[in-house]
């Protein structure tokens, strides 16, 4: 918000919607820029309707709502009005995954992904830690066209020391590394960033650590330049199914001699039970102790080019 709030300051054309939640901290926006917010209520449809009209006349909008609500609810509006007339509305969701993992599968943000980077025209970013994240808000701003900004929940760990070079479609490399390479998009930084540091030390795996901020456009001069290593792993908070892994696979398809690619992702299927964010990745094998398994079985000489844990 802090990011979002700089930009209204600067730029009048900055218009915040939101889906009637927020109310923690879009008061003092609200009241700081009460020509530049609008409360749209429970309405996600209406909502990217206003801000596709705001946006015909000239605004920079962005719209925010939790999880699959600004998106998979409203996605003929998303298509037809935003992405087709390539007008400046920038999605907002947050609880990305399985963020909101209490609240049941109608808040599991676990398809989205996928769904986004299919409309043509729409930019989809998703930051991998807090500074990341107000970065990519920059980022969308000054792009011209639609674009969807995945976020976390809150209180997710600091990878970065200091602000790296962002730019929307050019992946930051986080750690060197000869042995493999692993590709994170998404709240799944951190975990990719520890799981890189107990191969280190308990396998002598140098593990290369990737952020792919943005899923779409893809950097695949990024993807290419991991064939260098003996092995890919891509790491999301998503499906299996359309992600990620899918978006570097389409890559790698279009090459010759690629080293395996090994995908740590979610079963594409609705989670089994409801539970903290915790608990639904313990029982997806979404964590630190299974990237790290998988990597050292994939590397193992009987397992190089095996990728049977690959959930699809």
């Amino acid at each position: 918000m802090r990011a979002l709030t700089g930009l209204a300051a600067r730029d009048p054309r900055v218009t915040f919607l939101t889906g009637d939640l927020g109310f923690s901290f879009v008061e003092a926006f609200a009241a700081r820029f009460p020509d530049q917010y609008v409360n749209i209520g429970v309405a996600e449809q209406n909502m990217a309707g206003v801000a596709a009209g705001l946006a015909l006349a000239g605004r920079v909008v962005f719209t925010y709502s939790i999880g699959n609500f600004p998106t998979l609810r409203c996605l003929e509006q998303v298509r037809n009005d935003i992405c087709y007339h390539r007008l400046n509305v920038k999605i907002v969701a947050v609880g990305g995954g399985y963020a909101y993992g209490a609240l049941g599968a109608s808040h599991h943000a676990t398809e989205d992904l996928a769904v986004m980077r299919a409309l043509p025209e729409m930019t989809v970013v998703a930051p991998g830690d807090p500074v990341e994240a107000e970065l990519a808000t920059r980022a969308i701003a000054a792009h011209v066209g639609p674009c969807y900004l995945r976020l976390a929940k809150s209180g997710e760990p600091i990878v970065h020391a200091a602000p790296p070079d962002f730019a929307i479609g050019r992946a930051i490399t986080i750690r060197p590394g000869r042995d493999c390479t692993l590709i994170s998009t998404g709240a799944m930084l951190p975990a990719a960033a520890a799981a890189a540091a107990e191969l280190g030390r308990a396998h002598r795996v140098d593990a290369r650590v990737v952020s792919m901020h943005t899923v779409a456009p893809l950097d695949a001069a990024a993807v290419r330049a991991a064939c260098d290593t003996a092995a890919i792993v891509t790491i999301e908070e998503h499906s299996a199914t359309g992600g990620l892994g899918s978006a570097v696979a389409e890559v790698l398809a279009g090459l010759r001699g690629h080293p395996p690619l090994h995908r740590v992702a979610l079963p594409a299927a609705f989670a089994p039970a409801a539970g903290s964010q915790a608990y639904l990745l313990e029982r997806a094998g979404l964590t630190t102790r299974a990237i790290v398994d998988g990597v050292a079985a994939l590397l193992a000489p009987a397992g190089r080019g095996a990728s049977a844990a690959d959930p699809a």
